[in-house]
């Protein structure tokens, strides 16, 4: 009797739950029912969302977990690029997102799998790009129980990421993954998460199986009769109206916008200006206003412009109103400055940079980056949250009349020319031993190809080539913005290749960021990616030493040795070529060497061994 009563408890127990549990299941299922004879899986969902909204590459590793959205996307036509770690997934979703103006898209396992993108992810919330990340996960049923790989995800990424969803039905894919698509968009762009449980996405035999085992008839007894009409339900529950019609199209994307008074307000300050000065951040590169109706306003304006981010390489290799040199100088004496999508971090000192006699026009999409350290040491005139490419476009047609004053740009200019005579000096000095750095980076600028593109990777040798390879026109050259991370250069090299097939795609390594991603040569490989890398091998740390040691006292931790990474390329299916500055070695014909074995499908790697030099002494490294 006892046993009855406590199986009975037990029963209703189980009803409870799994009426929360579902949320009404029970009840939806009175107007639908589970196709239990259905091949069809969720992956096959995921990838339907994908190709509809225009994704053209899907980046992973692969796993078990996500297995289903790997060949259902490619059955679909989304070309599958599988890369030798998840970071580097992410960072090549990045370089789709920024080099397409849509969203990147990656998708690695769970647990460790994703635990390996954080650093990605983060530095794509920092950079404002685009990017959906997609992560399998333990069954829902199993969660917390000791599953494999099965931690608490939505709690790593909700700090990063625009929108995090995990899927509990099947039937809630498609709307969970359009929603994440369209937030990724919106307002100032980010990264969003969607977790996919592994029972979400195999198929229902496949699901029932696993939950409920295979064959047999169930154990006797009340309790194991009552458990097995639990399970059951749960299956079915999880794929009622799995594969009913659903809207698969993007949904609408929120674009902020300035408002007429706004445009005004900066028309009238910038009309006045004798000595404007523009400052572009990577915001003026967003969709939906083009890169080169951007370059046509500014040119019309006429108004001197320094570019950063993204936006390097807005204005061509040799515009007459791009300055490169003396931001910091120019900023003191400027009269109006106008922060497009340029935020006073510590790339303009914190705000310290800008005169508090300069009216300061701010225009962000980013409310809090709008404002970023306003309570210390500056305030805008205006501060306008919009898109910076549309507030541009309308600024330069209200500014029909305005004509920059041309002493003040040719001021500007001077001072370009008196620093890149300071440079060409230091590149022609004697170094240490084997090549001067800025040499080599002289030779690289003299090589590129006009529809080259540029991956900085690493810390004082592409500190430099910012100062001397120019990039030869908008959407040129990728950095990791804000976040400074190492690691970028085989992913965005990766998703710049792939998004421009017909474009040169250079990666300026130091030896230090480029242990991260070495071993993405086997995936240019593979995948018929072939990219040209150049890695100023200096055996060191030498951002951090140039300030550790005089400090401190100590090298400690900065050392590496003058290693044969053009061998390690070969090893994993590349080319790869060495310069050290022997007698008679020609540094040119070896880079155009490379081009032409670039150009005949093989990724190469160009190791320079090179000296050091006192050009960056006192530039930042925290």
């Amino acid at each position: 009797m006892i046993e009855y009563l406590l199986a009975g408890f037990a029963l209703l127990i189980v009803i409870l739950l799994h009426f929360l549990e579902s949320h009404l299941g029970i009840i939806f299922q009175l107007f639908h029912k589970a196709d239990a004879d259905s091949p069809r899986n969720g992956g096959e969902l995921v990838a339907a969302v994908l190709k509809k909204h225009g994704v053209k590459y899907l980046f992973t590793l692969c796993g078990g977990h996500i297995s289903p959205v790997l060949v259902a996307s490619e059955k679909c036509g989304i070309r599958v690029v599988d890369v030798r770690h998840e970071v580097t997934s992410v960072f090549a979703a990045d370089a789709v997102a920024r080099l397409s103006g849509t969203v990147g898209v990656a998708i690695v396992t769970a647990g460790p799998g994703l635990t390996n993108t954080i650093t990605a992810v983060k530095n794509a919330q920092m950079a404002e790009s685009p990017v959906l990340l997609m992560g399998g996960a333990a069954a829902n049923l199993l969660k917390g129980r000791g599953a494999l790989q099965d931690i608490d995800q939505m709690s790593l990424f909700k700090p990063l990421c625009k929108y995090c969803g995990t899927i509990k039905r099947v039937r809630d894919i498609v709307p969970t993954v359009r929603k994440a698509l369209a937030i990724a968009q919106s307002g100032t762009p980010g990264p969003v998460f969607v977790e996919l449980p592994i029972d979400t996405l195999y198929s229902y035999q496949s699901v029932q199986k696993e939950v409920i085992g295979g064959g047999g008839a169930p154990k006797k007894g009340l309790v194991n009769h009552i458990l097995s009409w639990y399970l059951n339900n749960y299956v079915s529950n999880m794929f009622v109206g799995a594969f009913d019609s659903q809207d698969v199209t993007p949904l609408p994307v929120d674009l902020p916008l300035a408002t007429e008074s706004q445009v005004q307000s900066a028309v009238e300050i910038v009309s006045r200006a004798k000595k404007p000065v523009l400052v572009l951040g990577s915001q003026a590169t967003l969709p939906p206003v083009p890169a080169d109706q951007i370059k046509s306003s500014l040119e019309t304006m006429g108004i001197p412009c320094f570019l950063g981010g993204m936006s390097r390489g807005m204005l061509g290799r040799n515009s007459d109103i791009h300055i490169r040199q003396k931001r910091r100088d120019a900023l003191r004496e400027a009269d109006v400055v106008v922060l497009a999508g340029a935020v006073p971090d510590f790339r303009l000192n914190y705000g310290r940079h800008l005169s508090r006699k300069s009216k300061i026009i701010a225009v962000n999409r980013n409310k809090e980056q709008l404002y970023k350290n306003t309570d210390a040491f500056w305030k805008p005139s205006l501060a306008v949250q919009a898109d910076v490419g549309s507030f541009l476009l309308s600024l330069q047609q209200g500014l029909k009349d305005f004509k920059c004053d041309e002493e003040w740009v040719k001021s500007l200019k001077a001072k370009d020319q008196e620093k890149e005579d300071s440079n060409r000096k230091k590149a022609a000095e004697p170094v240490n031993k084997y090549l001067n750095p800025l040499q080599v980076l002289y030779h690289v600028e003299s090589t590129l190809d006009d529809n080259s593109i540029l991956v900085a990777d690493g810390g004082d040798f592409v500190g430099s080539a910012a100062y001397i390879v120019r990039p030869r026109g908008p959407m040129r050259w990728l950095d990791p913005g804000a976040f400074g991370t190492l690691g970028v250069g085989g992913g965005f090299a990766l998703g710049a290749k792939l998004v421009r097939p017909d474009a040169e795609v250079w990666i300026m390594y130091g030896d230090g960021s480029l242990g991260y991603s070495v071993a993405e040569f086997d995936t240019f490989t593979r995948h018929k990616c072939p990219v040209i890398a150049v890695v100023g091998n200096d055996a060191c740390w030498t951002q951090i030493v140039r300030e550790q040691e005089p400090m401190l006292g100590s090298r400690v931790g900065c050392d590496l040795a003058f290693c044969d990474y053009d061998t390690v390329a070969r090893g994993y299916g590349g080319c790869g070529l060495k310069l050290c500055g022997e007698e008679g070695e020609d540094v040119l014909k070896t880079l155009q060497s490379a081009q032409k074995l670039c150009k005949e499908g093989q990724p190469v790697l160009v190791n320079c061994l090179i000296g050091r030099t006192n050009f960056r002494d006192g530039s930042i490294s925290v």
